[in-house]
Order: C-alpha cells, then structure tokens, then sequence
C-alpha cells in the first residue's frame, strides 16, 4: 500500500509540473515576452503525454501566431506561420477526440472568437504579399500557398461558408509563373477560369491556360477547353478565333515532326470539319497535299500523287468558296493548273514518229494543255481584281500580284497573244510603283 501511494503521489507531482509549465507559457504570452513562451511551450510539447493534452497545442498555435504577427520577431521563427497552423490543426484533432459533445468542441478557439485561425489566414496571405511585392515569389507562392489551405481547412471545419479564396489563388498563380513554375501556375489558373471568374482582369488567364496547355503540353483537348470557356465569359472579345487557329496550329506542327502524312491529313479531316468556316486551315490542307503529290525526295512522286493533286484543287476551291477574296488560294490553285498543263504539253516530246495518228496525239495533247491553260487565267486574273485596285501592298501580297502577272505573260506567250503579253509586262514592272 505505501509504494502504491507514493506512485499516486510522483503521478500528481508529474501532472503538477505539466501545469505549471503550461500556466508558465501563458502568462510569458500574456506579459508579450514571446520568445520565452516559445521556449516554454516547447518544453511542454517535447514530452510525449503532453502531446495528447488539446490545450498545449492550442497554446502553442497562440504563441506562435503571435511570433509571426511582431515584425521584430518573426525573422528569427521565419515558418511561424506554418507552425502556428499546424499545432492549430492538432488542437482541433486532440479536442475532438477527447470532447464528445460537439458543442463542446474547440471550446478554447469559441472563446477566442475563432481569432487564431483567422490570424493565421491573414498572416499567410501579408506575407505573401510582402514577398511578392520584393520579388521574393517563391516565398510568395509558398504563403499564398498557405493561405489557401488555411481556407480550406477553416472551410471543412463549418467555419466560413465560402471555400474558394480568389485572391489568394490569383496571386498565387502569378507567384508560381513569375518563379518559372509554370505547371503550379496552371493549377492555380485553371481554378479560377474553371469557376468561370468573369471579371476582366481575368480575361489573360483564359488564354494563358489555351497557350500553356497547347504549347507546353501538347494537350489540344485543354488548350480548347479553355479557348471555349474564355468564349463564353468573354463572348464580346473578338480574338477567341485567332487563339483557337493558334492551337490548332500548334497540333498540326506536331503531326509534322512525326512525319506520317497519314495523319496529318486526318488531323486536317478533323481541324477543317471542326472549323467548317476557316479558309485558312483548309487552304493549308491544299498546300499540303499538293506539296506531297509532287515530292520528289525519295527519288519519284507518291504513287497516289494523282489523286493528292485533286484533292488539293478541292480542298482549295472549298477556300474560295468561303473567301471568294482569298488571293493565295487564287494564285495556287491558278499555279497548279498552269503546271498540269506544262506537264502535260511536255509529254508531247515522248512521241517521236511523224506517222498521222502520231501527229494527231500530239495535237490533241496541245489543245488539251491549251485548255488547261485557259482554266487558270481566270484564277490569276482573280488576283487582280482583288490587288490590283489597292493601293500599298504588303511585300507579301506584291509577291502575290507578281506571280499572277509573271504566269499570265508566259500563258499568253503560249498563245501567240503579243498584246496580252506586253499588258501584263507593263503590270508586272508597275507593281512596286503602284503598290
């Protein structure tokens, strides 16, 4: 019975120290000597049957919260912050699982009108800005960071009804992207326009995620997501079209560098019947059909190369049907004609006897190559109607105006039409005059 009693007593006297400890912290914070109820505090804390006491962690959260709240102090503790919230967290975890009665819970925190916490919040999110606006973004991020989860948590708990902090979460995206870091920034982003923010200063975000998702991921699917809900946020702003093309472009450019023309031109099936209305992706699927029908680096043309020229005159003729105005659609589907025809009338040579069927197959090869040549004069004249009454040209469209002159002096000279000839010379030599 005696050594039971003394045990009794040591057990006491242990408790006795642990209270007198704790009652040494609070009232080192009480007196604002911080620093000392840091070091007290975390006494307490070291002993591991203090650790499942809620009031030791709620007294630690409150010393250190303070710590990070003096300017004087908080150098020497720089994840004051961090750790207030942290005890904070174990406080509320310690309390619920001691107390039963839910209205018993977080007694303490009640008491103190949910202060900590909200201290905490608001700690994370000055320093945050602090440094931010020194250039410091990665501490930045790490702040803004913390404020978030701060939300988060108080939001879990029933304390706040609203979870998403949209300042936080914008300057936290800023701070990853300005730190080069540019898969947090997205994250961060992308929770602002998934929430369809639609004030104005959020407008770039939306483009920024179509740009990131399609130039850093490769992810058309994404990069579209966000050019779509950018469109509908934004519906009056006119350049969702230019950043839309822009994706597309960029998993077109990735086809390439695969090089399999098979799908490429599936890709372009599937960019031009989305874009039913976009004579620019469909007379590039022109250009590029036709450039493969006559590639020649493998020693002679594809042997579909027939059949890849005429898809390029339609696909080019759909071009024009959507912009009747389209020169560079004029000029190349006027070309190709035109080189059919030099092709055709070459073949000529190939028949060398002078027997009449003989010279009769060579004729209707010249009448058939002369008809090819009338079938593009009306595209080249396309292209003065449409650049010829202009006045300054781009250097671009000059080249364009030249090109169609050049190919009609030299049809003409085909035909023996020396007044023709001498016209479009004349306009051929006027071009940088004029224009």
């Amino acid at each position: 019975m005696k050594s039971t009693f003394l045990a009794v007593l040591f057990a006491f006297a242990g408790f006795g120290l642990f209270a007198q400890s704790l009652d040494k912290a609070k009232d080192l914070l009480k007196s604002k000597k911080l620093m000392d109820a840091k070091a007290e505090i975390d006494k307490v804390v070291a002993v591991d049957k203090n650790q499942k006491n809620a009031e030791v962690w709620y007294y630690k959260c409150k010393i250190y919260s303070s710590i990070a709240e003096d300017s004087a102090l908080k150098a020497q503790v720089p994840d004051a912050h961090a750790q207030a919230f942290d005890a904070l967290k174990k406080y509320v975890e310690t309390d619920e699982q001691a107390v039963k009665e839910k209205e018993k819970q977080q007694l303490l925190l009640k008491l103190d009108g949910y202060k900590p916490i909200n201290t905490i919040y608001a700690g994370f999110f000055q320093e945050g800005a602090s440094s931010y606006n020194n250039g410091k973004y990665d501490e930045a991020l790490t702040n803004f960071k913390g404020a978030l989860d701060a939300r988060e948590y108080m939001f879990s708990k029933g304390w706040i009804n609203q979870k998403f902090d949209t300042t936080s979460t914008l300057y936290a995206g800023i701070a990853a992207e300005k730190a080069k870091k540019r898969d947090e920034a997205a994250f961060y982003y992308s929770r602002i326009a998934d929430a369809k923010m639609s004030d104005k200063k959020y407008i770039d975000i939306y483009k920024w995620l179509a740009n990131y998702y399609s130039q850093d991921k490769s992810d058309e699917a994404n990069a579209l997501k966000y050019v779509k809900l950018g469109r509908e946020v934004y519906a009056s702003d006119s350049s969702w079209s230019d950043i839309e093309l822009s994706v597309y472009d960029n998993e077109l450019d990735e086809y390439r560098k695969k090089g399999n023309k098979d799908s490429l031109f599936a890709k372009y099936e599937e960019i031009t019947n989305a874009l039913p209305n976009s004579h620019v992706f469909v007379y590039n699927y022109g250009v590029e059909l036709y450039n493969y029908a006559i590639d020649t680096s493998s020693g002679k043309k594809p042997a579909n190369s027939d059949e890849l020229k005429a898809k390029a005159k339609e696909k080019l003729s759909k071009s024009l049907q959507i912009k009747a105005d389209y020169s560079q659609a004029s000029l190349l589907l006027g070309t190709i004609i035109f080189n059919d025809a030099v092709d055709l009338k070459s073949t000529t040579k190939n028949i060398k006897g002078q027997k009449p069927e003989d010279i009769k197959k060579r004729a209707d090869i010249r009448a058939a190559a002369t008809k090819k040549f009338e079938d593009a004069i009306p595209y080249f004249e396309k292209v003065e109607q449409v650049l010829g009454p202009q006045g300054k040209l781009k250097q671009e469209d000059k080249k364009i105006l030249k090109d169609a002159y050049d190919t009609l002096i030299t049809i003409y000279e085909q035909k023996n039409q020396k007044d023709k000839v001498d016209a479009y010379t004349t306009k051929f030599n006027n071009v940088d005059k004029v224009h």
